[in-house]
């Protein structure tokens, strides 16, 4: 199944980045790869997106758990009736959410890494999310409000 192949290895690459990042960075050394726009930083976020609701781990466990498993069984049951555009959005999703999961759990923190200095340091599995809910967006907006106006 393309869509679970490409979750896991979505999976597999913010995972092994960032276990290079922890092995050959210190916490917050930063090394510039296009000097003032584009720079390797490595910062241990406790909180959600922007660093929002520090500290609840447990509840970013259980709902990424829970999404990211209602995700999957959806793309499973779905995979042969849904449009490819939505199901590549909501692998996108599990896939990130299943990535900083990992990292809550291990370590009790997410890796963040990729840091444009203008936006909170990020990572793999953020760029995922974020993509995957740009690919729902757009599936709502242009491809699902498409079809519903060819019914009426």
């Amino acid at each position: 199944m393309p869509y679970l192949f490409l979750l896991v290895c979505i999976v597999a690459v913010d995972q092994a980045v960032k276990i290079l990042i922890e092995n050959e960075f210190a916490l917050h050394e930063s090394v510039p790869v296009i000097e003032g726009f584009f720079h390797l930083t490595y910062v241990q976020n406790t909180g959600a997106a922007f660093s929002i609701m520090e500290g609840k781990q447990i509840l970013f466990i259980l709902l990424a758990s829970v999404i990211s498993s209602i995700l999957i069984i959806y793309i499973i049951k779905n995979r042969k009736k849904q449009s490819g555009f939505l199901l590549l959005g909501l692998a996108l999703i599990a896939a990130g959410g299943i990535g900083n999961l990992i990292d809550r759990i291990r370590l009790g923190y997410v890796v963040d890494f990729l840091d444009l200095r203008i936006w909170p340091v990020f990572n793999v599995a953020d760029i995922a999310v974020t993509t995957g809910c740009v690919l729902l967006v757009w599936y709502t907006f242009f491809i699902e409000a498409k079809k519903n106006k060819k019914i009426i």
